[in-house]
């Protein structure tokens, strides 16, 4: 089971030389082309504000949906230097974290989880997780990605939750399109073997370049002709459906080295 001489694309940013890394040593040839960029928004007086509502509450519950929005969050209570005061107010609160990415944020300023989503922690499963706590009345804080998540928005607000959402940073494009843009023709000429999506947002980026190039078509037929098209987990598979691409890998276990060996072994079946 292997990927030798296969070229693959890889549009992760954060953790591309690893996950390239690991394509090396299955035999690809990985060709990294990071589709989005994270931007920290100036969210000083937004997170002293949360923090003075907090000192009026006696216990708030918190909706983590992803580390890196964590680590903005402490960031900022640190600037305030009101850090501890963040962390008095989660520790007599519920924490909920969506996956392992929040939780390992939590811990290393020295918290926990009450309540963890399980696998492959889509919005649904973390709905699942939060469906034994009664949340009528109650004050939320709903740490989002890089996008409001206005489906989750909408289902705890419908459970009588006061809602306090932060969004303390924003997916972009990349500020140079011009390596994407050349992926986008390569993928059209069927010049790769595989592509690998890490995150929903990296697929809707692709089709969003391709748009503005006249290309969408043609990139959606690549996908879904000789190009294998693997997905992370599912939320960025039905992303891709809808886009028109989906993909021929999903692995059940929702992480970059399960979807790497699914990926190995489709790719070896069809040589």
């Amino acid at each position: 089971m292997s990927l030798r001489g296969a070229r693959v694309a890889l549009l992760e940013a954060r953790l591309s030389e690893e996950l390239a890394a690991l394509f090396r040593r299955y035999g690809a040839e990985p060709h990294c082309c990071p589709a989005v960029r994270e931007e920290r928004r100036d969210c000083g007086a937004e997170v002293a504000a949360l923090l003075d509502d907090l000192r009026r509450e006696s216990s708030s519950v918190f909706v983590f949906s992803t580390g890196v929005g964590v680590d903005a969050l402490f960031a900022g209570a640190r600037n305030l230097e009101r850090e501890e005061e963040l962390a008095h107010a989660v520790r007599g609160g519920i924490a909920v974290c969506r996956g392992p990415k929040p939780l390992a944020a939590l811990r290393r300023v020295g918290l926990g989880a009450t309540v963890n989503a399980k696998s492959p922690f889509t919005t649904g499963d973390l709905l699942e997780a939060l469906a034994s706590l009664d949340l009528a009345g109650r004050h939320l804080v709903l740490l989002h990605y890089g996008e409001r998540n206005l489906p989750l928005v909408a289902a705890l607000a419908a459970r009588g939750s006061r809602v306090r959402e932060l969004l303390l940073y924003e997916w972009r494009l990349p500020e140079d399109l011009g390596p994407l843009r050349s992926l986008v023709a390569e993928l059209a000429e069927l010049r790769f073997a595989a592509v690998a999506f890490t995150s929903q947002i990296q697929a809707r980026h692709l089709f969003q370049v391709a748009a503005e190039m006249g290309r969408a078509e043609a990139l959606r037929e690549a996908l879904r002709g000789d190009t294998l098209v693997a997905a992370v987990g599912p939320t960025c598979a039905r992303v891709l459906e809808e886009l028109g691409a989906p993909p021929h890998v999903v692995p059940e276990n929702p992480k970059m080295g399960s979807m790497l060996l699914a990926l190995a072994e489709r790719f070896s079946r069809r040589s």
